[in-house]
């Protein structure tokens, strides 16, 4: 078993720099068929999401089409389950950070985009898509746009993280609070820069994109820039998380 590369984009995805991490997952995708997952979109017009995707995925030289797991229901489905075994790339796109765990845990839809990584897929997600691929994704903790943010479970993808976007924009307004609202001391925030990728290739996380990427707990913080490998991130988990 060998899993696929893995991106955690920063947010502005589907956008001109976001070129190095996306040629190198297309690269590692080989072949067809290839998704754009619109589950942190589902509130959001998720078709324009998709259309976005395809329209950006296709100059770069990829045919892509939407899995619409925008529902429990759908993310259930026998017959998009079985669609997403089959594919070689997907892209979890931005959205609302609560969603996509909620949607996806525990479905059959998501065992199978798993397990088609697990078997050399490439898999990416951007802003709320990333979120979730952490143990927990940060979400407001009142609404409307409280910088304190509440800790939910998420995937579990990569454990012991919670990915915290836009962090050259807004994301680093969001570090001390988050930390204060840590679960346990060992939580693991990673900072992403947008238009930036922290990438799991080759037994290892690098930076892919012009920006950052920030590794930090409660005893330090560590940058890194592109082309850079990254210290302190934990192999990426195994495993599907229970639903929240």
């Amino acid at each position: 078993m060998i899993i696929g590369p893995l991106a955690l984009v920063g947010g502005d995805e589907l956008h001109p720099g976001n070129e190095p991490q996306d040629r190198l997952l297309i690269q590692a995708a080989g072949r067809e068929p290839a998704f754009v997952v619109t589950t942190a979109a589902a509130r959001q017009h998720p078709e324009r999401a998709a259309e976005n995707a395809r329209r950006w995925f296709g100059a770069l030289g990829l045919a892509i089409e939407e899995l619409p797991l925008t529902t429990r229901a759908r993310a259930r489905s026998p017959e998009l389950a079985a669609r997403a075994r089959a594919g070689r790339f997907f892209y979890l796109v931005g959205g609302d950070p609560g969603l996509v765990p909620k949607v996806l845990a525990g479905t059959a839809s998501w065992d199978a985009i798993v397990e088609a990584w697990r078997d050399g897929a490439a898999l990416a997600g951007s802003s709320a898509g990333a979120m979730a691929f952490g143990a927990w994704t940060l979400i407001r903790d009142r609404m409307p746009g409280d910088e304190r943010r509440r800790y939910r479970p998420a995937l579990g993808v990569v454990p012991g993280v919670a990915v915290v976007p836009h962090f050259d924009t807004f994301g680093h307004r969001w570090v001390g609070p988050s930390l204060d609202a840590a679960p346990d001391d060992d939580v693991i925030l990673l900072g992403l820069d947008e238009r930036t990728a922290a990438m799991f290739v080759d037994d290892g996380w690098w930076v892919e994109g012009a920006g950052f990427v920030s590794v930090i707990t409660r005893a330090r913080r560590d940058t890194f820039g592109s082309g850079e490998q990254i210290r302190g991130l934990p192999h990426p988990g195994m495993w599907e998380a229970d639903p929240p």
